[in-house]
């Protein structure tokens, strides 16, 4: 059975205080539901982090609102959970009514024990779903098999445990889960909630499992034998710019799946330049980009307001760092840290020479040494 499975949309991104809601709406508009159309999958998992926070915006609703709407009208299921960024509550309101139109919105924690099941060409698939869950909700969602719980790993297990009962004998079993997988691959989009360990679940809680899509981590990545995060459709930090954005055509079947990665193609990218100002502005007026870039300057010497004569060539700069202001930063720090040793007179000569060009003359010594004494900071001085 066919599925498309996608997560970490974070509909109202901020990306160094740009909105990427343009780049969201050409994502969604212009590939992900043009390749639902084409696809016509078994139904779309959407595993999470729908929006960037609990309380969006009302266009990143709109968005997600214009997804629901056109996916009911093609008669395509659409399963979604609340991730960690979502508003689950919030999420939760209409669920029961949008059920019956084929839209599953599972962001209660008793959502996990009602599991979707679909039926087509002769086969069937029995999903679950597992929303963001912390551990004092998975414990009250357990009850008395909840008591002595104390991580996420433990929590996940029992739950399992639970929706393996309920199993179908014959089906292709899926779940969606929003959750971080030990020894899988961070990006510093991701916000650093792991602890300790306490928040990661073995890769072998999930072998029940025949295809568990999982969201949460962005960059594209296999999680044990059935797991698989299809990662964010788009660049959500810099340091993401190399990962393959996607989403994922699975084929499940009862005891196997196949992938099929579908590479989004973003309104504008985002990228690093590294290099000489002159070079990058030349860049730009020859070939001006729209990307949204973070640049690096490697100049030996300062340049006079580097944005600002970047910025008509590369509108959507969204940082510019300049490798010699970071080496007198450091330098000033070891003279800050050197000064501290160093006697008064060793700090004034450096500040001649620095400030000046020309190492300080005796008679410069011997003006500060009376001043000096002046104040009282040396020996000699008389009593004002």
């Amino acid at each position: 059975m066919k599925f498309i499975h996608t997560s970490d949309w974070h509909l109202g991104r901020m990306l160094y205080g740009r909105s990427l809601l343009p780049d969201q709406e050409h994502f969604i508009r212009d590939f992900f539901l043009p390749l639902v159309k084409r696809e016509h999958p078994a139904a779309v998992l959407l595993a999470g982090d729908v929006y960037d926070r609990s309380v969006a915006p009302a266009a990143a609703i709109k968005l997600f609102d214009e997804t629901v709407s056109q996916l009911a009208e093609w008669e395509i299921p659409l399963i979604v959970i609340s991730g960690n960024h979502d508003g689950a509550d919030r999420m939760a309101i209409g669920a029961s009514v949008l059920r019956k139109h084929g839209i599953l919105i599972a962001a209660r924690p008793q959502d996990c024990f009602t599991p979707w099941v679909l039926e087509q060409g002769g086969e069937t698939a029995q999903i679950f779903t597992m929303p963001w869950l912390d551990v004092p909700t998975a414990r009250q969602l357990l009850g008395e098999e909840g008591e002595g719980l104390r991580t996420t790993q433990e929590c996940t297990q029992a739950i399992v445990r639970r929706m393996e009962e309920q199993f179908l004998p014959g089906a292709a079993h899926v779940l969606v889960s929003h959750c971080f997988v030990a020894g899988s691959a961070l990006s510093d989009s991701e916000s650093p909630i792991f602890v300790g360990g306490g928040d990661q679940v073995f890769v072998e809680t999930f072998q029940p499992f025949d295809y568990v899509a999982l969201g949460h981590l962005h960059g594209p990545q296999r999680a044990g034998e059935t797991g698989r995060y299809s990662g964010s459709p788009l660049w959500y930090s810099v340091d993401e710019e190399h990962q393959k954005k996607s989403v994922s055509i699975v084929n499940v079947h009862p005891g196997s799946f196949t992938v099929q990665e579908e590479r989004v193609v973003p309104l504008r990218w985002v990228r690093r330049i590294k290099g000489h100002f002159d070079e990058i502005l030349q860049a730009g007026k020859t070939s001006p980009s729209e990307d949204l870039l973070d640049i690096t300057l490697t100049d030996d010497h300062p340049v006079y307001l580097p944005a600002k004569q970047l910025q008509p060539y590369y509108p959507n700069l969204l940082s510019i760092h300049s490798q010699w202001l970071l080496r007198q930063q450091e330098d000033a720090g070891i003279q800050a840290i050197d000064a501290r040793s160093a006697s008064r007179q060793e700090v004034f000569s450096r500040f001649m020479k620095d400030v000046c060009g020309e190492e300080a003359a005796p008679e410069d010594l011997a003006v500060l040494e009376e001043v000096l004494r002046d104040l009282h900071l040396i020996e000699g001085g008389e009593e004002g």
